[in-house]
């Protein structure tokens, strides 16, 4: 039996009986090593069987000529036979015709080996790109930000997809596509494109995702488009209705193909239904909003002495929460709050509500009894308690000194202190039937005399760092104010 060991590299002489195969020679042709395939103990029975039963020289060299394998001594040439896979040459057998069947089981076992390979390779990507698909509907379908989701759209599909730029256009109230979401180099593009015009203005309006692997050859390229070489683009639909495109390039020429464009098709359909989610749900905040105001409105027609009240309280809450940088999520508490801050003078008599004259300390007792009125009625509406403690305590004081608590310094809401100085100074300049409204350069004293006891300072420099200042000063009007 022919004695089969594997060489370490070492020039060693070899008995004429011994096939050997150099491991250090890498075979680096296409994606099969065929050392790899030769080092494998079932592969060595097969060949050392067919080499006994041949009992003359044989070489296995790869593509580039190196030899891999040799048995016996001396060589025979009269024979030189291509091991393939799938066409491509990945190694040679030499020696007689006798060998031809080497070459042909090493080809088909490359073969194989290359089909698995492929196949595992694939399903790994399959995989892959199943968890990211799955972890952007997660995100996605949770976002009720339309920037938020038009930003995760983008940042996903230069993850799932090779591209040197990326960019997301909503169709704008003028008609337009109007730039939401860039990176890279899709940041110098118009932020405007007419609608038809261009290729993304044209697959707006056609509403069937393209590739485009040729772009500045493509007849419909306009000026104001990224010289890109390759590009997708895909529109975003809900119900058959284009709402706009998201769109993924390469300065450098890319063979973009379908299985790009299926996955660019997969985050734009549900990019498109986030989109519509987040819409919704701003309508219906605004909806909501509209019927807080009226009711807040409604209130404040018991009073007639506090016309516009409520939203010039709001207005000047939102320039300081502005000034102090609150969170989008406290800004939208600091708005809801400010409308509905009186919301408790419902539970007030209209005999004490709409005193013309001053208040008995029995009636002002009364009507404080409206920051607590305000919390039994808010207390009963979901969308309502994280704002009972700006409404419940617009009325204590930084030196705790205020009601209906007496709460301390920062122990007060963040809420509350704010509407605290924006109540008070819409109230000092405000007329009453028993006084004239203070001047501003006297009601801006009373901020400053009563800062650090009645208000936090902070808000109050906030308040003279606001717009509500700039609008003072420069003729502008208070709607200029609302953020």
């Amino acid at each position: 039996m022919t004695i089969l060991t594997i060489s370490t590299g070492d020039d060693k002489e070899m008995s004429d009986t011994v096939l050997t195969i150099d491991s250090n020679k890498e075979n680096n042709r296409g994606q099969i090593s065929l050392k790899k395939i030769l080092h494998k103990k079932n592969v060595i029975a097969i060949i050392q069987s067919i080499i006994n039963s041949i009992g003359s020289p044989v070489t296995i060299q790869d593509a580039d000529g190196a030899i891999l394998l040799a048995a016996y001594e001396g060589s025979d040439e009269s024979g030189r036979y291509p091991i393939n896979a799938f066409g491509e040459v990945i190694g040679w057998a030499g020696g007689s015709s006798k060998i031809a069947p080497i070459a042909s089981i090493l080809s088909y076992i490359a073969q194989r080996e290359l089909e698995i390979k492929n196949i595992t390779h694939e399903t790994l990507n399959k995989y892959k790109e199943i968890t990211l698909l799955y972890d952007l509907s997660e995100k996605v379908s949770s976002c009720l930000n339309l920037n938020e989701a038009a930003t995760l759209a983008v940042e996903q599909a230069k993850k799932f997809i090779e591209c040197t730029g990326a960019s997301l256009r909503l169709l704008n109230g003028d008609g337009k596509l109007e730039t939401i979401a860039t990176w890279g180099h899709e940041a110098d593009t118009s932020p405007l494109i007419q609608i038809g015009h261009g290729i993304e203005g044209s697959i707006f309006t056609t509403g069937i995702a393209e590739i485009v692997n040729n772009v500045l050859s493509d007849a419909r390229h306009a000026d104001e488009e990224v010289n890109a070489n390759s590009m997708i683009c895909s529109p975003l639909k809900t119900k058959d209705k284009v709402m706009g495109t998201i769109k993924i390039s390469s300065m450098s020429p890319i063979n973009y193909t379908a299985e790009h464009l299926k996955i660019l098709n997969t985050i734009a359909s549900q990019t498109a239904a986030a989109i519509e989610n987040a819409r919704l749900y701003d309508e219906l905040k605004e909806t909501f909003l509209m019927a807080v105001i009226t009711l807040a409105e409604t209130i404040e027609k018991r009073d007639p002495y506090t016309g516009g009240h409520t939203k010039r309280v709001m207005q000047y809450s939102l320039a300081i929460g502005k000034v102090l940088a609150l969170s989008d999520e406290d800004m939208t508490r600091l708005k809801l709050s400010a409308i509905l801050h009186d919301v408790g003078k419902i539970g007030v008599k209209d005999t004490v509500l709409c005193k013309p004259g001053r208040l008995t300390d029995e009636e002002f007792k009364e009507i404080k009894k409206h920051t607590l009125y305000g919390e039994e009625i808010l207390a009963h509406i979901k969308q309502f308690k994280d704002i009972i403690p700006g409404v419940k305590h617009h009325h204590e004081r930084y030196d705790g000194k205020g009601y209906p608590d007496g709460l301390k310094g920062k122990d007060i809401d963040i809420a509350a202190r704010i509407i605290a100085v924006a109540d008070s100074f819409d109230a000092m300049t405000s007329n009453r039937p028993y006084r004239q409204g203070l001047s501003l350069d006297v009601a801006f004293e009373e901020l400053k005399k009563h800062a650090g006891a009645q208000f936090d300072p902070d808000v109050v420099s906030a308040f003279f760092a606001s717009d509500v200042m700039e609008a003072f000063f420069k003729g502008n009007t208070l709607k200029e104010i609302i953020i």
